[in-house]
């Protein structure tokens, strides 16, 4: 009877919630669903005792340590209710909209029944958003209470932040099952949704592309494979009757420098993450590894659980299991920490093809065939399993929006073809960035951590010898570089396991290793001497032989022939000290970064007055900006007088890469240029509006605020230009011809401020008064005052995640791609592949501020 009180609240004539069927056996699932009812609050559920266990979190769960949410308890709710998004219906229990905005499982650090009897549940989440160790205690009732109140508080762990942090409710807004905002489902039809259709999932589910490749290009409402009569294996041509085999060598893509044209090829996102053949034979499913070593364990039960759910009983599904980053790219960097960590609840499975089913070889079928019936098999369900989604359009167009977004690349397939195994010309894969495996012959021990590695020496193998190929020192976090270095001190060896003597200096401090373990490294190019340029570690990957480890270039393409970086001369000291310690970003990595970019970021730097946020422990450490020169400056950077403040401390400021790199050195992890140059201190030459949401403001909001901004911007005869702040919002920025002083220009950024709030007093404020702010954008125009700065195009921002203000088209603006997006990881493959800079005319488009304050009255 643990439902009744659940059940007589509802009419399930009325709404689309569940009605639960009995209490089944013990679980350990956790949702937290967001809920638009008569005020928004965040429903807060643990399984215990074969049902959902339920609070209203008013608030919402707080990351910052010891800081006390009160929940409300309320009655308990069927398992089945953690799945549920839609809206329920005006008038019902509840009416209004709900998400699944957080989910995964819950570990009690005692016997939960007994420790929620009493009131007081100590337990670690692993939710998707959600980590860490929670309290939830019961108050004291007193008089007059009609509800049993609880508190639901964060530990101080790992996975918590400090107070001021960014809120985890304003960052991450988004449903984790289908990634709808609350606006988004809100006004539709109860357990349905204009993206996704019936949240539930079909009989016949049609073919659907991943969320990742839905970000990329507008996916299709239709399949794109052609519908066969039934899901019976049997109803495919070339299907064979036959016993499941115990292993099937993958088919392997091969590299090529552009992807090929015409309508027999299909193309696929390519996933950042372990190639799986999943085995399945009568209830009992195995992770087999490209090599066909079994990995079941290693990944876990809830993948397992999720394959033995499908519709089927004998199979041989090829795939890719990946974990997913906040911005909805597969990530193995990640993915490692994750195995690392030994945490399993964020692995996902994308099924791209079907080999075996029921009875019948599939190998011999067309390959869209094999797809169609995979997609029929794996359903539309955004949940552990996911179908691999394809495009049959133009394969140069797919590959230029993967490269636009960070992707890896795509994979483009025959459709007629048969399954071949090995590497042949059926399949074929596109890159935006140089990625491949490399031997470890040698590592550096980190210079400042004991027990870690600082650096990897690496190479591929040549006519069975193995050649030197660079060093790689930049994206280990420190529990993998201390991993790793407990596997190579196992495997040390006097003598150097490559074919050609190292020169003196790249020999300096290495230890070498014998030649056993494969680590993935994503770098920019290959330079004229066959070495890696800017390297980032990956992974390692243990499904790799290293002797199969050679050079990987495409065809036609031996060399890059993307423009040199250009030289470096400023000396890094401990250069793998660790800034961004999750993502393993070290000042080595930071300084490869704006090698990078340099030529991006030059216009936005040289030549002006500088503030800068210095963090020399790294972004968890001491964090505090400073504009006058310090003890030890690099003599690459420049001294600059204020003339109003002529006898004053002298200010920062850069003339070329070395200046940047000797910030690098210093440990500045945010540049904040002036908006006016060192020799016209006074006459700005650019107009910067912040837009700054504050809580509850979604991301398509943004995007309409930054719209709004730019026609109001265009009324006044300024041309603007957009870019992620790399944090929460949005800059819109105009260039200026340096006529207008520093007062003229802060007047009218106030008065297009002030008539935005005016106007729109629902959307926007002009204050900065936090009061004012919740559901609101203030439109930020104080950076536009004398010595006033704003985070400079490409820099850095010292928060985790490693983001950079990224300049945009103005059509690139999309959910797909929010403030956050992207990071010193993903930006320079963003850059090098883009076919033009969307900020190239801004210097040319720069006008004098002429006109008076703009016209009373909304945008158009």
């Amino acid at each position: 009877m643990a439902l009744e009180k659940y059940r007589t609240k509802r009419d399930f004539a009325k709404t689309s919630e569940p009605e639960g069927g009995k209490p089944t056996a013990a679980g350990n699932s956790f949702v937290i669903q967001k809920h638009a009812a008569r005020r928004l609050h965040y429903d807060f559920r643990l399984e215990l005792d074969g049902v959902l266990k339920s609070w209203a979190v008013a608030k919402g769960p707080s990351l910052v340590a010891g800081e006390k949410r009160l929940a409300v308890h309320v009655e308990d709710h069927p398992l089945d209710y953690g799945d549920f998004e839609g809206t329920i219906p005006k008038g019902e229990y509840g009416g209004g909209t709900v998400i699944v905005w957080d989910r995964g499982t819950w570990t009690p650090d005692k016997d939960p029944a007994k420790a929620y009897a009493k009131g007081h549940l100590d337990f670690e989440l692993h939710g998707e958003k959600l980590g860490g160790k929670w309290h939830l205690v019961r108050m004291g009732k007193r008089a007059g209470d009609k509800n049993e109140n609880w508190l639901l508080i964060k530990s101080d762990d790992d996975a918590a932040r400090p107070e001021g942090a960014d809120d985890i409710l304003e960052e991450r807004p988004e449903s984790v099952k289908t990634g709808r905002t609350l606006d988004e489902v809100a006004g539709e039809a109860p357990g349905w949704s204009s993206k996704t259709g019936k949240i539930e999932k079909p009989k016949h589910a049609r073919v659907k592309a991943p969320a990742t490749v839905q970000k990329v290009v507008d996916v299709p409402s239709e399949p794109l494979a052609p519908k066969v009569a039934s899901v019976e294996p049997a109803s495919l041509k070339g299907a064979k009757k036959g016993s499941l085999p115990t292993f099937i060598d993958p088919a392997l893509a091969t590299l090529v420098t552009k992807p090929p044209a015409g309508e027999r090829w299909i193309h696929e996102i390519k996933f950042d993450g372990y190639r799986l053949q999943v085995r399945i034979e009568a209830g009992r499913v195995k992770l087999l590894t490209r090599s066909g070593l079994d990995w079941t364990a290693k990944f876990g039960n809830e993948i397992v659980s999720a394959f033995k759910q499908l519709p089927l009983g004998t199979a041989l599904i090829d795939g890719e299991l990946v974990v997913e980053s906040g911005a909805g790219a597969s990530d193995f960097s990640a993915l490692q920490s994750d195995l690392s960590d030994g945490r399993t609840d964020r692995f996902i499975f994308y099924a791209f093809d079907l080999l075996y089913l029921d009875g019948y070889d599939l190998r011999a079928a067309p390959l869209i065939q094999r797809k169609d019936l995979l997609g029929r098999i794996v359903g539309t369900d955004m949940g552990k399993i996911r179908f691999s989604g394809h495009f049959d359009a133009n394969g140069d167009l797919i590959l230029k929006h993967a490269c636009r977004l960070s992707l890896e690349g795509i994979v483009s397939k025959i459709t007629s073809d048969p399954y071949r195994s090995g590497r042949g010309k059926g399949w074929v894969k596109s890159k935006c960035s140089s990625r491949q495996e490399m031997v470890v012959g040698g590592f550096v021990p980190s210079s400042t951590s004991k027990n870690a590695v600082g650096s990897l020496v690496l190479g591929v193998y040549n006519d069975g010898k193995l050649e030197h190929v660079g060093r790689v020192g930049t994206g280990f976090t420190n529990t993998v570089a201390e991993a790793i270095f407990k596997q190579l001190d196992r495997i040390k060896t006097g003598e150097s396991p490559f074919a050609a003597r190292l020169s003196s200096e790249d020999a300096r401090l290495v230890q070498y290793v014998r030649p056993e373990l494969v680590a993935e490294i994503e770098f920019r190019a290959w330079t004229g001497d066959g070495h890696l340029r800017h390297a980032s570690f990956r992974g390692i990957r243990e499904d790799k032989d290293p002797t199969e480890i050679v050079r990987e270039t495409p065809k036609q393409s031996p060399v890059s022939t993307e423009p040199k970086s250009p030289k470096r001369t400023v000396t890094l000291t401990h250069p793998d000290r660790v800034y961004w310690p999750d993502e393993g970003v070290t000042k080595e990595g930071l300084a490869d970064y704006y090698t990078e970019v340099w030529r991006h970021i030059a216009p936005h730097i040289v030549g002006r007055p500088l503030s800068l946020l210095r963090c020399p422990n790294g972004i968890n450490g001491q964090q505090f900006f400073q504009k006058h020169a310090w003890k030890g400056l690099n003599k690459s950077i420049v001294l600059v007088r204020d003339p109003q403040d002529a006898d004053g401390e002298p200010l920062i400021s850069v003339n070329d890469l070395d200046g940047l790199l000797g910030l690098v050195q210093a440990s500045v992890l945010e540049i904040h240029p002036w908006g006016s140059m060192v020799g016209n201190w006074e006459k700005p030459d650019m107009i910067i509006m912040d837009l700054d949401p504050g809580p509850g403001v979604t991301w398509p909001q943004i995007i309409a605020a930054a719209e709004e901004t730019r026609q109001r911007l265009a009324q006044a005869g300024l041309a603007s230009y957009v870019k992620t702040s790399g944090g929460k919002g949005l800059h819109v920025v105009a260039p200026l011809k340096p006529k207008a002083e520093w007062p003229a220009v802060k007047a009218f950024t106030k008065a297009m401020a002030d008539q935005m709030a005016a106007d729109s007093p629902e959307r926007f404020v002009s204050t900065v008064a936090k009061a004012k702010r919740p559901g609101k954008i203030l439109v930020d125009y104080l950076r536009n005052g004398r010595g006033q700065t704003a985070v400079a195009a490409y820099s850095t921002r010292a928060r985790p995640g490693a983001s950079v203000s990224m300049p945009l088209a103005w059509e690139e603006l999309s959910p797909g791609v929010g403030p956050a997006y992207f990071t010193t990881a993903n930006a320079p493959t963003r850059l090098a592949t883009l076919a033009s800079d969307p900020w190239a005319e801004f210097k040319a488009a720069a006008v004098p501020l002429e006109a008076p304050k703009p016209r009373r009255g909304k945008a158009a």
